[in-house]
């Protein structure tokens, strides 16, 4: 390797470390949970995972991954038209689809994968996506993947603004399609997309609505059906994008859902589906145990639901400055990077793991420390690590 672009590499990487944004990497000895063991540093309380219902470790789903890699073998071996398709996915593509209220859902590796395939495949120079200006990082490179390879016109409306959407709609009516893609959940803040505003604006332009609900499925809802669940609207939306790694056990893959007929033609047509295996059968079978767990005992989401709400509550009571909302994901705001960074260590070294972020993942003077509960917390874990948010907070005359 040329010792110019070494050298360049690790020039970079002393600057990232300079800069406050190097990321170092803390190794997990045992699965997934509410508390785990941590290499070096013993049994920590995990503030930071999408664990949301504490599937990872749920002894069915566990069971179910087992029996698949014993029924299916480890791995798929070739994409899914040329070496055949499990019926484990087809079942989990109903189920998936089943729970978010379509007709149908493919399934990918990732749900990044999921997110580029659709516009790039389905749409062309006639057309134009409408992003989100808060859209995940794989939805902003979906549509740069878009603009790239089909050729169509990509714009971004600013954060929940349905009047600058409706201008840019009305401004693109001469578009064979026009596809408006959101986040039901946006991550970063923990906010919901305005769903019921976005449904009225796309059936006005005759738009195609598309939700991001990986924040979302399994986490809002009277059922966990997501964020068309909680606003009353299972079953209004276009196109629902999520993730089988986050609450649905945290395993891997993701899936597009909607039409019949959209499913067929990303089957067809969509380069991540053509030219990847497929998700590995073990993975596919414990995501449908984890579907048909939450099916059966929707009373992990209201436990998650009321964990989130008592641990906002208690930050507000100690003197933090957590983000209002209805979600899980409870940011509380610092203001510098560097304050971020110094209360995540701190915190670490009281025992609890939840992550920093500064700029430029969020705006200059937001920096946070990003809180996520799961329905696999106690009241006796919170309770341990709202009272070191108590000791690091008046430590750095936060509170």
């Amino acid at each position: 390797m040329s010792s110019a672009f070494e050298q360049r590499l690790e020039h970079e990487l002393e600057q990232f470390i300079n800069d406050g944004v190097y990321k170092r990497l803390n190794y997990l000895e045992t699965p997934q949970d509410a508390r785990v063991t941590m290499e070096d540093r013993g049994e920590v309380i995990i503030l930071s995972s999408n664990n949301y219902l504490g599937l990872c470790n749920e002894p069915e789903v566990i069971a179910a991954g087992k029996a698949g890699l014993e029924r299916y073998g480890a791995g798929t071996a070739s994409v899914r038209f040329i070496c055949g398709t499990y019926t484990v996915h087809r079942a989990l593509e109903a189920a998936c689809a089943r729970l978010v209220g379509t007709a149908a859902s493919l399934s990918f590796v990732s749900a990044w994968n999921a997110n580029e395939a659709l516009p790039a495949t389905v749409l062309g120079e006639r057309d134009i996506v409408l992003s989100d200006q808060l859209n995940h990082a794989s939805i902003i490179d979906a549509g740069r993947l878009a603009k790239s390879i089909a050729k169509c016109e990509t714009a971004v409306y600013r954060h929940a603004d349905m009047a600058d959407l409706d201008a840019k709609l009305a401004a693109a009516r001469d578009r064979r399609t026009r596809m408006v893609i959101t986040d039901g959940v946006f991550s970063m803040e923990g906010s919901l997309a305005p769903l019921p505003a976005l449904v009225e604006l796309c059936r006005r332009h005759d738009a195609v609505l598309v939700v991001d609900d990986s924040h979302g499925t399994g986490v809002l809802g009277e059922h966990g059906r997501g964020t068309a669940e909680h606003f009353g609207l299972l079953g209004e939306i276009d196109v629902i994008t999520s993730t089988l790694g986050k609450a649905l056990g945290g395993a891997a893959g993701g899936f597009v859902a909607g039409s019949a007929a959209l499913c067929d033609y990303l089957t067809q047509r969509a380069r991540p589906q053509l030219f990847s295996n497929a998700l590995p059968p073990t993975v596919a079978t414990s995501a449908l145990a984890s579907v048909e767990f939450l099916e059966a005992h929707p009373e992990r989401v209201a436990t998650l639901r009321d964990n989130a709400a008592y641990f906002r509550a208690q930050l507000l009571e100690l003197g933090f400055r957590p983000l209002p909302g209805e979600t899980p994901i409870i940011p509380v705001i610092l203001g510098e990077t560097a304050a971020a960074i110094r209360m995540s260590e701190l915190l670490l070294a009281e025992g609890v793991f939840v992550t920093g972020f500064g700029y430029p993942v969020v705006p200059q003077g937001e920096a946070r420390v990003r809180c996520q509960i799961s329905a696999a917390h106690t009241r006796d874990d919170l309770d341990q690590a709202l009272a070191a948010f108590r000791k690091v907070g008046e430590k750095l005359a936060l509170i």
